[in-house]
């Protein structure tokens, strides 16, 4: 029988920019293939079934990598650590192809761990089977909590030997296929205002506009509507992040992409308590992507792309556009720390009080942040004039628990005016029992 990946009518949308945007190349070969994750969540999207896609077929589109369509190292730059990077590109991955969804929209599917490139330096361009696991795992736990985020579709342990620094070593190797709307990131942009090139930023433009941004209206403004769309993706985005007690880790340019989805997900981690300053990567040494540094890092991401949009756009559109960052972000985290309180509001500033009276609780109470909200989930009856007893779980001071029963009198005054099957509803949806821990734990 057909493989059915290998019968999908890929398209070359990236093809049809122009070899300046990335280089052909060859995937490695591997000594063993062994399937470790499939999503098939995500085949009906692409109109397959899970049934008629066997373990072999993952394997033979992306384990030994068969298809006639160019695999695509993509080329880009961007800032890591706040310092420019010329050296980047796709250095242990490549677009393994572009296909229509269901929905119309269009997919990239993209490896990581598949060999080396052009870009790879001194580099194996493999990826460890434990980084594939957690990707796999940061993915979906965040799609589940209502995130935009890339999904992995597949993860095949690969036979080879591995020497890592922040592992134990030797390490077994994986490649894993990530799917998403767009590899095209911030740094690609970058890489072209990098090289003086308005022509070619004008031609990105356009290209990401069409095939991402269809849905605005034609006319002379769409540039600037563009922008002002992904400021208000990329700030829903963060607070998503944020409600979630999520630590991307490496905020650098080449990981934001240009459709606004969360991807790329190595140092990240789940808070354990509430702690603003919490640092996922072990190598951020001045905390610069720390936890409470998100919204400012992608802020200032936003900010450093306006440098090859203004080669093509005006100024005061991209200056429009970055200026209601902070207001989508705030209504966006209000919204979505009210519905893991349970709370739905036409208003969402109408509880932040409650929201910033619940992160002061957080900070003082010994509770873990998600731990925290699970307790609510578990201890709601969906009746009125309920009460909570967390603290009977903890160990608190007077001072805390004076701190815990203000918390409860308003929460409960809130709680008190919310439909109890709306909440109950809220709460099982974002909150869930288990979480991810840090990468120690």
């Amino acid at each position: 029988m057909l493989n059915s990946w290998l019968a999908l009518p890929y398209e070359g949308a990236i093809t049809q920019l122009g070899e300046d945007f990335y280089d052909v190349v060859t995937a490695a070969e591997f000594p063993q293939h062994r399937l470790r994750w499939r999503n098939d969540a995500l085949l009906p999207i692409l109109g397959l079934t899970p049934e008629a896609v066997s373990d072999d077929d993952f394997v033979e589109a992306f384990g030994h990598f068969r298809g006639a369509h160019p695999f695509l190292a993509l080329r880009y730059h961007g800032y890591q650590f706040g310092h420019y990077n010329p050296q980047l590109g796709d250095g242990r991955g490549f677009l393994y192809g572009q296909v229509r969804g269901q929905d119309g929209a269009l997919y990239d599917l993209g490896t990581k761990g598949s060999g080396r490139t052009p870009y790879s330096r001194t580099a194996d361009g493999r990826l460890t089977l434990k980084g594939g696991l957690r990707e796999v795992l940061a993915a979906e736990a965040l799609h589940r909590l209502g995130v935009c985020t890339s999904r992995c579709l597949s993860l095949i342990e690969t036979g080879e030997e591995l020497w890592r620094g922040d592992e134990p070593s030797p390490t077994r190797s994986s490649v894993m296929v990530r799917m998403q709307r767009s590899h095209l990131r911030f740094g690609t942009f970058e890489r072209l205002h990098y090289l003086g090139r308005a022509d070619l930023v004008r031609r990105l433009l356009d290209h990401v506009i069409d095939t991402y941004y269809g849905h605005l209206p034609p006319g002379g403004d769409r540039d600037g509507l563009f922008y002002a769309d992904l400021v208000q993706r990329v700030a829903e985005l963060t607070a998503h992040w944020m409600a979630a007690g999520f630590c991307h880790g490496v905020l650098n340019t080449d990981n934001m992409a240009i459709t606004g989805e969360s991807f790329d997900y190595g140092p990240y981690a789940f808070l354990s308590t509430f702690d603003p300053r919490f640092t996922a990567a072990y190598f951020d040494y001045q905390g610069r992507y720390c936890f409470g540094n998100q919204p400012a890092a992608c802020y200032w991401n936003l900010e450093m792309l306006q440098f090859p949009l203004k080669m093509v756009m005006t100024a005061s559109d991209l200056a429009a556009g970055l200026d209601r960052f902070a207001a989508h972000y705030h209504h966006a985290y209000e919204t979505r720390m009210a519905a893991r309180l349970g709370l739905e509001a036409p208003d969402a500033a109408a509880i932040k009080p409650l929201i910033l009276l619940t992160l002061q609780l957080l900070q003082r109470v010994p509770v873990g942040y998600n731990e925290f909200f699970a307790h609510l989930r578990q201890g709601y009856q969906g009746v009125r004039g309920q009460t909570f007893d967390l603290t009977v779980h903890l160990d608190c001071s007077d001072e805390q628990l004076t701190l815990w029963q203000e918390w409860h009198d308003l929460y409960l005054s809130h709680l008190d005016r919310h439909d109890p099957d709306r909440t109950a509803e809220l709460l099982q949806k974002f909150n869930p029992l288990t979480v991810l821990g840090r990468p120690t734990d």
